[in-house]
């Protein structure tokens, strides 16, 4: 009878073993860590680019293995998948050349299915974004919504997603308006971004025009959002917040400002949706005096260190994160190995950082120092054309 009962508890512990995979899968989780990846390029299209390109990345030896031209679609600037890596969505960045906010050509925003074996991407259908000069696209945590924000014609859409990720129909919209004080770049709304907050409760959008990050309520229940209250937060004029990242921890969350060469740092209120300004700092060097504008900014899983990139100093600034209050501190500014690194990306295993350089058609590849967060050259550098977005997808 025992030994019965010893088997019993074996088998229906090994039963629960298998059933873990689908438990993760119905929770919307990330699969878990992988020994190879499929890497996914954003690009601007023109005379050497097609669309999306791919890189096979194998963790254990580290190489990135070229993969080619995986979809055939213009300018995808930004590239993102969902929770359950089965889809990647890309927007179509129109206009009469990239950021040309006086367009009046309406941007579209793509779902392809992915291969997991091969990388290989396939179609499932493509929709409108509602406005012009698109610049960012992301999925809420359930898998259920889709946002894309306007950067031209300032404003921000929602769209409801079918089981199958195909993008089913537009579910929300709204406008902004306003200016700020610039007057060559914030004479109406820009917005650069759309962050779901770690909860899934609430969508953030920085707008670079008006000098506010916007907040929304998500309802994925319903596949619908709404204008939060307090509805923004402003940061100090003519900074210009483009992208935000919050901690780990989700008590922060930080704003690169792209005008402004800056990163603002927020506590966050995950009960209201809130977000309360509490310290900016630069990410330039001491002593630069040229033209400059940050880009791209990112935390490490620890939470330990921060990332922020530079346009015209052409650099990767990082900083330390004091957990108990979230205030910066500059540990350094390394060179970025490319011209105009638009985008950066951290690997999935915390080892690399691969900066995009818009300008120069390449990607570098720095190892990160776990303990300092210090930046060091590989050596290692990828040739891709107009690199604006990097998107890391588990491969079986």
């Amino acid at each position: 009878m025992r030994c019965k009962a010893v088997l019993k508890s074996v088998l229906a512990a090994l039963a629960a073993w298998v059933a873990l995979p689908a438990l993760a899968a119905e929770s919307g989780a990330k699969p878990p860590a992988s020994a190879a990846y499929s890497m996914y390029v954003g690009t601007y299209t023109g005379p050497a680019s097609k669309g999306v390109y791919g890189f096979r990345y194998e963790v254990g030896s580290g190489r990135f293995t070229p993969l080619g031209l995986m979809a055939e679609v213009s300018n995808p600037s930004w590239v993102t998948d969902d929770p359950k890596a089965r889809n990647l969505y890309a927007i179509t960045e129109l206009g009469d050349g990239p950021r040309a906010s006086s367009s009046t050509v309406e941007s579209t925003v793509s779902a392809y299915s992915m291969d997991r074996s091969t990388g290989a991407l396939k179609l499932l259908g493509r929709l409108p974004t509602g406005g012009t000069v698109a610049a960012q696209v992301s999925v809420d945590h359930t898998g259920r919504m889709l946002f894309v924000n306007n950067y031209g014609s300032g404003s921000v859409s929602a769209f409801a997603l079918n089981p199958d990720g195909s993008i089913a129909q537009r579910v929300g919209f709204d406008q902004h308006a306003g200016s700020s004080v610039n007057p060559r770049r914030q004479t109406g709304p820009h917005p650069h971004a759309v962050v779901v907050s770690p909860d899934n409760r609430f969508l953030f959008v920085p707008d670079l025009g008006l000098d506010k990050i916007f907040s929304y309520r998500i309802d994925a229940a319903k596949q619908t959002f709404a204008p939060n209250d307090p509805a923004f937060v402003t940061v100090t004029p003519g900074l210009g917040p483009r992208h935000l990242a919050f901690a780990p921890n989700g008590k922060f969350a930080y704003a690169i400002c792209e005008m402004g060469s800056s990163v603002v740092a927020f506590a966050y209120d995950a009960a209201k949706g809130a977000l309360i300004p509490i310290q900016s700092i630069s990410t330039l060097p001491e002593g630069f005096n040229g033209m400059n504008t940050s880009a791209e900014i990112a935390i490490d899983a620890s939470g330990h260190f921060l990332y922020a990139s530079n346009r015209g100093d052409d650099s990767i600034a990082v900083f330390h994160v004091e957990s108990n209050t979230g205030k910066l501190d500059k540990l350094s500014v390394t060179p970025a190995g490319v011209k105009g690194p638009r985008t950066f990306a951290i690997d999935p295993t915390g080892k690399l950082l691969l900066a995009a350089g818009q300008n120069s058609n390449d990607i570098s590849i720095f190892a990160i120092d776990g303990q300092t967060g210090a930046l060091t050259p590989t050596g290692q550098v990828l040739k891709a054309p107009a690199p604006v977005s990097l998107l890391f997808v588990p491969a079986r």
